[in-house]
């Protein structure tokens, strides 16, 4: 799959994810795609980089890894991220979703 038609796609056993955050929210959530984007809402505040790292601590019990499994490829201070997961054990509905059609 190309990179620049959906919010995700696969190196091998990696899971390349293109994130559009929103810190500070009511709860931790998994949205919609928005184009090339996937938007994940947390609690934390957008602070040195709080809100990335309470994200990849949330999106690692999504994905059954642990947090080491998840690599931040850019955006650790910015609301559009990229998160490298190594060999996730599940996926979230939205990407089990996209990966039936």
């Amino acid at each position: 799959m190309n990179s620049n038609t959906s919010f995700y796609y696969w190196e091998g056993d990696v899971l390349v994810l293109n994130v559009l955050g929103t810190p500070s929210a009511k709860q931790d959530k998994i949205g919609k795609p928005k184009g090339n984007q996937l938007k994940i809402s947390v609690t934390a505040e957008p602070t040195n980089g709080k809100a990335t790292d309470h994200m990849v601590r949330f999106l690692a019990k999504q994905f059954d890894v642990s947090v080491k499994d998840i690599e931040v490829v850019f955006g650790q201070m910015n609301i559009n991220k990229q998160l490298r997961i190594k060999s996730p054990k599940k996926l979230p509905g939205v990407i089990a979703q996209s990966t039936l059609c």
